[in-house]
């Protein structure tokens, strides 16, 4: 979804919005009656939204509408946790950094290029399934169960280490 400013298209922009934001908030409200009666004090129910660092800091990429509902997702995560704690419910984010997947394959198709990414994240690695489902358990496990409103970066560094 990258073009230059003044190209950028309508379209891209509201798929964008529709897709990463606007859904994740109806998802959200449609499973509110499901997710207050499933919560209790000591074992909340669990929202866990996924934002993006992309969100977190500004990129060299030309990826207004993507980063900016990413960020939208993080503040969006915020209100949602201060408004539904009183139920029972937490709302956290994940902000992935790195991870190869359909919307990076420009980058992990080039050796080089992939070189250079992984020589720019602190931990010399992108992330793996194993990363973002680890996380996820803990946020959805017992361990988790006393954190709200947080977005937790998850990207070996790349945002607070760089």
């Amino acid at each position: 979804m990258g073009a230059p400013l003044a190209e950028f298209p309508d379209a891209a922009w509201e798929k964008l919005v529709n897709v990463n934001l606007a859904g994740v908030f109806r998802l959200t409200v449609a499973l509110l009656d499901a997710l207050r009666a499933a919560g209790s004090e000591q074992d909340p129910a669990r929202v866990i939204n996924i934002g993006s660092i992309a969100g977190l800091r500004v990129t060299s990429l030309e990826n207004y509408a993507y980063s900016s509902t990413k960020a939208a997702v993080h503040m969006l995560t915020r209100h949602l946790a201060g408004h539904l704690t009183g139920d029972n419910v937490t709302v956290n984010a994940i902000a992935p950094g790195y991870f190869e997947s359909k919307m990076s394959a420009f980058v992990f198709n080039d050796p080089d290029t992939k070189r250079e990414l992984e020589a720019s994240i602190p931990m010399g690695r992108v992330g793996t399934t194993s990363d973002i489902a680890g996380v996820v358990q803990f946020l959805s496990s017992r361990a988790g169960a006393y954190l709200t409103g947080v977005v937790l970066p998850l990207d070996g560094g790349v945002v607070d280490c760089a």
